[in-house]
């Protein structure tokens, strides 16, 4: 995806800038008319070179999702007890540790004191700021409810990075384990086999097959230590470079959706994360459609991006938005389309998207704990297996070396 800095003009002759990724120009352009602006003019945003350590460090330092859960969290209280957004954000500057996020928070400031609104002053900053923010913070100020916009946006925020956290969780010990295996299989290849080999060689013993794969592995990583280990990385850093194309981010995002276990719990996180930043939107008082377009930047599947991109232009024609979740129940659960549509008759969209969200972010949980109790003794046979084929290869010649004296 591409960064690109824009201008556009609304249906009331209203001027806007912004910054937003897209694919490309005509994409972008595309987009932002169905949310009822036109493109005045585009440029895309190219990344800068470090020009010295300090920098390269300065941006190595940013500012974490629990950092802005918090900032929205202060902030909120702190202006419903009274305190102007200047004051708050200077009391929050003093409190940051993070010397990035204090030199946001001051540059902020310094924007509230010269005139500007606070999501205004906020768009400066588009690495620190996402459009959910923004969008919830500018529905706030024009509403005259800030406060409570940034204590939803807050409770948005913190049940997404506890849902992502939940996630990486449920993946770090199959990682974990399979990493030490790695390195301890890596040291016995290069320390132990070379040796026994030396000994089955002097005994003149025949070598069954097992044992042949055992040691070609042993001297490949005995002879050509780096070149495996450079092989290693630009596999790894190529993966990284591929899924970050267009086309590698939708290949790597139909494969996660066919892959059994994992593909129920990225449907259920992709609903979670759609119903909750939905929910969040409309109670602050966002229109449907730019509520729409937001959330459609907040899903990372670029598949459920396309429906939420249907489900926009739907609402344009006047289409309700739950057609649109109901021909799509290969991606989003039958729920959604369901609850989505029981919001739509009684008027209580926001409510049925919370009580949507809270059930998925359930759902995410109980599955990520059920797939890791699965995962474990999986590992084992795994881990069992492989020790039993090392063992087996190494046993197997020392057993022919006893039974000929």
């Amino acid at each position: 995806m591409t960064r690109f800095k824009y201008k556009t003009i609304n249906n009331d002759g209203e001027t806007k800038e912004g910054v937003r990724e897209a694919e490309d120009k005509f994409v972008l352009a595309r987009e932002l008319k169905q949310s009822g602006e036109t493109l005045i003019s585009v440029e895309e945003i190219k990344a800068k070179k470090f020009k010295n350590l300090e920098r390269f460090f300065s941006i190595l330092n940013t500012v974490s999702e629990g950092e802005r859960v918090i900032f929205a969290r202060n902030l909120g209280s702190m202006l419903e007890a009274g305190l102007t957004i200047g004051r708050a954000l200077d009391v929050m500057e003093r409190q940051v540790r993070n010397k990035a996020f204090k030199k946001v928070i001051g540059g902020l400031s310094k924007q509230i004191s010269e005139g500007k609104t606070l999501n205004g002053a906020m768009e400066k900053y588009p690495r620190v700021f996402s459009e959910l923010f923004i969008s919830m913070v500018r529905a706030g100020e024009e509403s005259g409810n800030l406060a409570d916009s940034l204590k939803v946006l807050s409770m948005q925020l913190e049940r997404a990075h506890t849902l992502k956290k939940k996630i990486r969780g449920a993946m770090m010990y199959p990682s974990v384990i399979f990493t030490v295996m790695l390195i301890i299989g890596g040291l016995m290849f290069v320390f132990i086999v070379p040796t026994l080999v030396a000994t089955f060689e002097d005994m003149e013993v025949e070598l069954p097959l097992s044992t042949l794969i055992v040691v070609w592995i042993s001297r490949m990583l005995e002879n050509y230590p780096l070149q495996i280990i450079g092989l290693f990385i630009a596999v790894v850093v190529g993966f990284i470079f591929a899924i970050r194309t267009p086309a590698g981010k939708r290949v790597l995002d139909t494969v996660v959706l066919y892959i059994p276990g994992i593909s129920t719990i990225a449907r259920e996180t992709n609903a979670a994360r759609t119903a909750r930043t939905l929910a969040s939107l409309m109670a602050a008082g966002v229109e449907i459609v730019r509520a729409i377009g937001i959330t459609r930047d907040v899903v990372q599947n670029v598949h459920f991006k396309g429906v939420l991109t249907k489900a926009e232009s739907a609402i344009q024609k006047g289409t309700p938005m739950s057609e649109v979740f109901e021909k799509d129940e290969k991606l989003y659960p039958v729920l959604v389309g369901e609850m989505v549509k029981v919001g739509e008759e009684t008027g209580q969209m926001s409510e049925m998207l919370e009580n949507l969200a809270s059930y998925y972010e359930e759902e995410v949980d109980r599955r990520t704990k059920d797939m890791l109790t699965i995962v474990e003794p999986v590992l084992m046979v795994f881990i069992g297996s492989a020790v039993g084929f090392f063992a087996y290869s190494m046993l197997t010649p020392i057993y022919t070396l006893i039974g000929n004296f």
